[in-house]
């Protein structure tokens, strides 16, 4: 248990870079965005993947194709959401959207994996959510005040597109760990590591196709002369690109796999709240300024809810009445 709460804290604080790459880039479309980053994640796999090619040549193609499925709605669709909710609403609201997912992730597997991983009461289960729905409450409430004290008003046709392409993101977020811990549970001689490094293989592809898709979009037009294929601060992007690719996609997506497979994912789920603490610390540090009071009454809840959900045990359902 305490392994696997280090690994998701970890997976968290890494995950929590990826807010960082649409406001430092905010020039840059989202779509250039996820495939850049996934582009780099693949490369980076390769030499991986090399070394660990004996056990992935393991892997069957269903394997594979679990992994491409994994790596379309988990990694380039979910980022791509992900940025362009940033890109259009600020960082506040999709952050704040995103830190959701322990709630829904919780909620939805407490009702899809009772009968695996036990389940957990909802009378107890209860108390952890409603702190956590209220942390994520306040702090999005503080940062919308701030917001509109900054700016004096807001573009909410915008404002609005970036808030549904949040929750886009987060039924993309809902569906990859669930179906991820799947996998793992179901192939538990296999490695974490080498899971991860497959799920970077099977992503360098598809974002070399989305790559090769957006440059042709932008050379008929489409993208208004976007300098391609680097953009207007080229350095940086690739520098974040890497960053974000070694770090978020496979150093994350690596311990959240040790994470998988030792904990229910009922309570996996809830510890992606460690991802939002992450971002909103980033964010401040990028703004330079400390978070308003109401936004530490709710990372204080957000962290209590997480305490409170380490305290509850799954129970085993009763057996089936017709077995045996």
């Amino acid at each position: 248990m305490t392994a696997g709460v280090a690994f998701a804290l970890a997976a968290g604080l890494m995950w929590g870079l990826v807010f960082v790459a649409p406001t430092l880039l905010a020039d840059y479309p989202s779509a250039l965005l996820s495939t850049g980053r996934y582009l780099a994640f693949g490369l980076i796999a390769l030499p991986l993947a090399w070394l660990d090619r004996a056990r992935l040549a393991e892997l069957t193609r269903a394997d594979w194709i679990e992994a491409l499925k994994l790596s379309l709605v988990g990694n380039l669709l979910y980022y791509l959401c992900l940025a362009a909710a940033i890109q259009r609403a600020g960082g506040p609201l999709p952050t704040m959207i995103i830190g959701t997912l322990p709630v829904v992730i919780a909620v939805v597997s407490n009702l899809r994996d009772a009968r695996r991983d036990g389940r957990l009461p909802w009378g107890r289960l209860a108390p952890s959510l409603a702190l956590i729905a209220a942390g994520i409450g306040c702090v999005n409430q503080a940062e919308v005040e701030s917001m509109r004290s900054a700016t004096g008003a807001l573009d909410l046709g915008r404002y609005a597109s970036g808030a549904a392409l949040a929750v886009l993101a987060v039924a993309c977020w809902t569906w990859y760990p669930l179906r991820n811990a799947d996998w793992l549970r179901a192939h538990a001689d296999r490695s974490p590591r080498s899971w991860a490094t497959a799920q970077g293989v099977a992503t360098l592809p598809l974002a070399a196709v989305g790559f090769a898709a957006f440059w042709l979009w932008n050379a008929a037009g489409g993208g208004s002369g976007f300098a391609m294929p680097l953009g207007p601060q080229p350095l940086r992007f690739v520098l974040l690109m890497l960053a974000i690719g070694l770090f978020a996609s496979w150093l994350g997506t690596l311990c959240w796999n040790e994470a998988s497979q030792r904990l229910p994912t009922s309570l996996a789920g809830q510890l992606i709240v460690f991802e939002t603490l992450a971002a909103l610390a980033y964010a401040f540090l990028l703004r330079g300024v400390w978070p308003a009071p109401a936004t530490f009454a709710g990372i204080a809840l957000l962290m209590a809810g997480v305490a409170w959900a380490l305290r509850v045990k799954p129970e085993p359902l009763a057996a089936d009445a017709h077995a045996g």
